[in-house]
């Protein structure tokens, strides 16, 4: 019997225990297209003896770029792995010199792409990528490979299966897996080292996690794969027995959930916000009783606690609720969710409520992709769940807290180290701990609840890390602007807290004649000031991936100073201060003044 101890083991585990006709389900020109879990292996092998004839030896590289998670995403990893080379998942819409670093960075000998928008990118910078000896995609494409050639050269190298084999014998569980590159404070992407055990045994302890029917259940797949949250669960369905159903599109999840009807799916809080300001816009276009009643079931579903701690009454008024009310939510999304598994951002707290007195199970963990990324997650069954934080730590976790409240992480799925980069390595890894950069507390329980951060860098509430003081000092070569924070964690989107450059402005007013008030209060709001400033952070928005930009600003009339208290002697910024300090522009920020 097969032992999962690699990635490419997940399969093989699958076929001997959960053999399934719909393994890897995608949609194909308006057609669900089911692959079985033999398919699955049997294109996963033509992949590696492909790539093997093409000259890909034991760790060597090869990149997967994807718009949306699809079957070929999986047969493609499972192939590379499996031939003893590392995979390069890179996210697609970053920028062309990401790309180019990325590439470079890992070394990258092959790449697959999903569509002509990432191979545009890709050729315009392939010229500057030595090491790339080939582009495969998985869409059709005049004057591309298509990835059906690697299959295609695998089928007629049967011969070289005896080499796959080997190469897979020769895999040790601790070797290196894939480099998933994140945003760097640095200015650079870090290329973070994985190992195949880092993420099976992440896998294999989520597992206990998720209410999964072992061999008959369905998911419904749409984070991207690249980001390891997605890619670890996919493993983890895997080893389960769990039909995976991929998404469209963000756009076609609501009717993808109809037609699928899956038990578990993965969300970040930003697609719960949408949600469920989608159904409270349809609520409030309801009339009389029906909208009363739509409002009393939502104020009684902001006030939920788990394991019926609101009492009788509660429990039974949240039954008539269910009932009336939210039953078409979870039709909405299936009418068969048995948890929604929320990760990359802190979840808000009015979210967990609704979604759970609404009988649509959101449990919230927390990861980084250092940590493969589960360090600890809630879990409804067992008193394993506590509104407001991230859960329990998984078997074989230690979590503890710094003495300055730094969460510290030791376990297996902890990263080997960044690629090339031994001095950010000893950094994060000291005394046989991984140094997360949060800050935390852990109750007498065991629950872990994350209070800050510990430097600038932050989530969007996507789930996207943004590295603020890289947009500033891009925003900061323009004459407009002398000083600017951009913000957002937490949020939907990164905004900017700008303080303009006041005698420049004055002396661009002068030459173009626009009458730019000398009251700094009053220019704030001119609008010929406003679009001129837009103009400068359209600009610079350009060098940033479609998650960093600078969405929508606020001008502050005052100059920012050590004196009144927004800069350190050493002129930083200081940020919890600031965004104090115009807490109502913070606000208009996100449309809420």
């Amino acid at each position: 019997m097969t032992e999962v101890k690699r990635l490419f083991d997940f399969p093989y585990y699958q076929l001997e225990n959960y053999p399934q006709e719909a393994a890897l389900v995608s949609k194909v020109n308006g057609t669900w297209v089911k692959t079985s879990t033999q398919q699955y292996i049997d294109q996963a092998n033509a992949i590696s003896r492909g790539l093997i004839k093409l000259g890909v030896k034991a760790n060597d590289k090869v990149a997967i770029i994807s718009m949306t998670n699809r079957t070929q995403w999986n047969i493609c990893d499972i192939g590379i792995l499996q031939t003893g080379a590392q995979d390069v998942p890179i996210y697609p819409t970053i920028s062309e010199q990401d790309y180019e670093y990325v590439l470079n960075h890992s070394e990258s000998k092959y790449v697959f792409v999903s569509c002509k928008e990432i191979l545009d990118k890709i050729n315009k910078i392939k010229a500057n990528v030595p090491s790339l000896l080939g582009v495969y995609s998985f869409e059709d494409i005049d004057g591309c490979d298509s990835w059906q050639e690697v299959i295609t050269l695998g089928n007629d190298n049967q011969d070289l299966q005896q080499e796959v084999q080997k190469r897979m014998d020769a895999v040790h569980e601790d070797d290196l897996a894939t480099l998933i590159y994140t945003s760097g404070t640095t200015g650079r992407p870090k290329g973070v080292m994985l190992s195949h055990k880092n993420i099976a045994c992440n896998a294999k302890h989520s597992k206990g996690r998720l209410p999964i029917e072992m061999g008959k259940s369905k998911a419904l797949s749409f984070l991207p794969v690249c980001h390891i949250y997605e890619r670890m669960l996919l493993y983890m369905y895997q080893y389960c027995g769990v039909s995976i159903h991929f998404a469209e599109s963000l756009e076609t999840i609501s009717d993808n959930l109809k037609e699928i009807h899956p038990e578990v799916m993965t969300a970040v809080p930003r697609l719960l916000e949408k949600v469920y300001d989608k159904i409270i816009a349809k609520g409030a276009d309801l009339t009389g009783v029906k909208k009363k009643l739509f409002f009393w079931a939502v104020d009684l579903g902001l006030q939920w606690e788990p394991y019926g701690q609101n009492g009788w009454v509660y429990e039974t008024k949240l039954k008539v609720a269910r009932k009336l009310i939210f039953s078409k939510w979870q039709e909405a999304l299936g009418g068969n969710l048995k948890a929604i598994a929320s990760g990359s951002a802190a979840l808000q707290p009015r979210l967990a409520r609704v979604f759970n007195a609404a009988g649509c199970p959101v449990m919230e963990g927390y990861g980084l992709t250092e940590t493969s990324p589960v360090v600890t997650v809630n879990d409804l069954r067992n008193g394993g769940f506590r509104i407001g934080s991230v859960g329990k730590a998984l078997p074989d976790t230690e979590v503890k807290i710094a003495e300055d409240g730094e969460i510290l992480i030791k376990g297996p799925q902890v990263m080997q180290g960044y690629y090339k980069d031994p001095e950010q390595t000893a950094e994060v890894l000291k005394n046989g701990y991984f140094h997360t950069g949060d800050i935390g507390e852990i109750d007498s329980d065991g629950f872990l609840k994350i209070t800050d951060r510990k430097k600038s860098m932050f989530k969007t509430s996507g789930g996207k890390y943004v590295a603020p003081q890289l947009i500033e000092n891009a925003m900061k070569q323009s004459s407009f602007i002398e000083q600017i924070l951009v913000v957002g964690d937490g949020e939907k989107m990164p905004a900017a807290l700008i303080q303009p450059n006041w005698e420049w402005i004055k002396q661009w007013s002068s030459i173009k004649g626009n009458d730019i008030s000398q009251d700094t209060a009053i220019a704030c709001k001119d609008e010929k000031l406003i679009s001129r400033i837009q103009q400068e952070i359209d600009f610079h928005n350009e060098g940033f991936g479609n998650w960093e930009k600078v969405k929508t600003f606020q001008l502050t009339p005052d100059v920012w100073s050590i004196e009144a208290g927004h800069l350190t002697p050493t002129m930083k910024s200081k940020r919890k201060v600031i965004k104090e300090m115009y807490k109502d522009l913070y606000e208009k920020l996100y449309g809420r003044s």
